[in-house]
């Protein structure tokens, strides 16, 4: 079980750092999408979210590739894994390479479940003294 939670971890870190770094330096060659996926596309590139969303790729790979904190990494990929999925869902064909990720994300969040139990309590007792005035 260690051994597969570890090659999902770096399958999952590799891939998201590849793409990270590919929206800085372009080394895999793309073409815009058709249709409204160019629009959409464009307007990232535009506004700069492409360079935001290779950041938060690369912090999340690099947490997942070193072995730490890879709750946190696992969180930062949680929403970029939705919207590739509705991406390729809706604009663009091609969900295989989405699906795969998602399923490494799906089993790493089971491997770490400890981690994330306690956000999904719908109340917790906090005590007097962490509660800050």
């Amino acid at each position: 079980m260690k051994i597969a939670v570890v090659i999902a971890r770096v399958l999952l870190g590799l891939i998201f750092l590849i793409f990270g770094l590919n929206n800085f330096f372009q080394f895999i060659p793309g073409q815009m999408p058709p249709g409204d996926g160019a629009v959409m596309s464009g307007i990232m590139f535009k506004h700069g979210w492409v360079a935001f969303h290779g950041v938060l790729y690369l912090i999340a790979a690099v947490l997942l590739l070193v072995g730490r904190y890879v709750p946190v990494g696992l969180t930062i990929l949680g929403p970029f894994l939705v919207n590739i999925l509705l991406f390729h869902l809706t604009l663009m064909p091609g969900i295989g390479p989405g699906l795969f990720a998602t399923a490494l994300e799906l089993f790493l969040i089971w491997a770490y479940w400890p981690a994330f139990r306690n956000i999904f309590t719908a109340k917790m007792d906090v005590p007097a003294t962490e509660v800050s005035q």
